[in-house]
C-alpha cells in the first residue's frame, strides 16, 4: 500500500446546486459515500464552503466554492512501471500497463500514470486517458503549443486510434461497423455511467476479427469517435462483451445483478497504435505498443 499526502477536491457550484443543502449536494454528487460518512467528514471540518467550515445545513448558491480536504489515505497497489515509446521536446508517448490509472480518481492519487511520468517529466500533461484496466499508448504534451494543437486534432477526429480486445463468444462476421449512440444511464453503485442509449451521442467503431477461439474472439478495433468506454460498450452492444468485463453485458448496458465499477480490471483491452501529425513539424507519426500475451495472434 502507498500512503499519499491527501488531496483538496475543489469545485465551483453550478445552477443545479442552488437551494439545496451542502450535505444533500455532497451525497447526491459523490454517491460513493453514504450520508453518515459525509456527516462525519463535515463534523471533522474537512469541508469548506467559500473558505468557511461547512456544517452541511447551508443553502447553496451558484458560483460558491466547495472544497473537501481529504486526509491522507492508503491507495490500492498498482503497477508503477511504463515503457517510453516516443520522446521529443514537445511530446511523449508511453505504454501504460493494465491496472494503473491514467489520472487521479477512484481512490488513486499517487499510483497513477500521470504521477509516475511526472517524476521524470514534470511538465507532461496527458492528451487523453485509458481506463485503469486498459493497457497501451498514452500521449503526453510537454508544451502548451503541442497540447493545444493535439487537443484540436482529437476534437476533429484526425487522430487514428487502434485497439485490440478479447471478447466473449465467437463472432459470426469478420467485420462490424458499430454505430450505437452512447449516452449515460443509472447505475446502482456509481450513479450514472456511459452506456448504449438511443438518445446518446453519435459514436462509431470498426471491429475486425483477428482470430477466433473456442469461446472467444480477438478483435482489432478502430474508433472513429472517442466516447468514454466506447470499445467496451460497442463490442457488448453487438453481443461480444469483453472477456472478464465487470460492468458491461450484451446490449452495451451495465450488468443489472452484479454491478461492478468502471475502474475494476479483469478484461483485456490494449491501445496498440496512434497515428497523427506532429504538432510542430507536420510529420506523420505512427506509434505502436506491442500487445500483451493474451491479445496476440497465435
Amino acid at each position: 500500500m502507498t500512503t499519499n499526502q491527501g488531496h483538496a477536491y475543489r469545485e465551483q457550484l453550478g445552477p443545479e446546486a442552488r437551494g439545496g443543502s451542502t450535505l444533500d449536494y455532497l451525497v447526491r454528487t459523490y454517491a460513493h459515500s453514504t450520508p453518515e460518512v459525509w456527516r462525519e467528514r463535515l463534523a471533522r471540518g474537512e469541508v469548506l464552503l467559500d473558505g468557511v467550515t461547512a456544517t452541511g445545513e447551508e443553502r447553496l448558491e451558484s458560483g460558491q466554492w466547495l472544497v473537501w480536504n481529504r486526509p491522507p489515505w492508503e491507495e490500492k497497489p498498482a503497477p508503477r512501471d511504463y515503457t517510453l515509446v516516443y520522446e521529443d521536446a514537445s511530446l511523449l508517448a508511453v505504454d501504460k500497463p493494465g491496472g494503473l490509472p491514467t489520472v487521479p480518481g477512484g481512490g488513486f492519487l499517487v499510483n497513477t500514470l500521470l504521477g509516475v511520468v511526472r517524476e521524470r517529466f514534470p511538465e507532461a500533461s496527458p492528451l487523453h486517458r485509458l481506463g485503469r484496466g486498459t493497457s497501451g499508448l498514452v500521449l503526453f504534451a510537454r508544451t502548451h503549443d503541442a497540447a493545444s494543437k493535439l487537443s484540436r486534432a482529437w476534437r476533429e477526429h484526425t487522430v487514428d486510434k487502434r485497439y485490440r480486445a478479447l471478447s466473449h463468444g465467437v463472432a459470426a462476421q469478420d467485420t462490424y461497423d458499430i454505430t450505437a449512440p452512447i449516452g449515460e444511464g443509472p447505475h446502482p453503485v456509481m450513479g450514472r455511467v456511459p452506456m448504449a442509449s438511443p438518445t446518446g451521442k453519435a459514436s462509431r467503431s470498426l471491429a475486425r476479427v483477428l482470430q477466433r477461439h473456442a469461446a472467444s474472439t480477438l478483435f482489432e478495433v478502430d474508433i472513429q469517435t472517442g466516447r468514454s468506454q466506447q470499445i467496451r460498450i460497442h463490442l457488448a452492444f453487438i453481443g461480444h462483451p469483453l472477456e472478464g468485463d465487470p460492468v458491461y453485458v450484451a446490449g452495451g448496458v451495465p450488468h443489472a445483478e452484479h454491478p461492478g465499477r468502471l475502474g475494476d480490471s479483469g478484461y483485456l483491452l490494449h491501445a496498440e497504435r496512434l497515428g497523427f501529425e506532429h504538432p510542430l513539424t507536420g510529420e506523420r507519426l505512427v506509434l505502436h505498443a506491442p500487445p500483451p500475451e493474451g491479445l496476440r495472434v497465435k
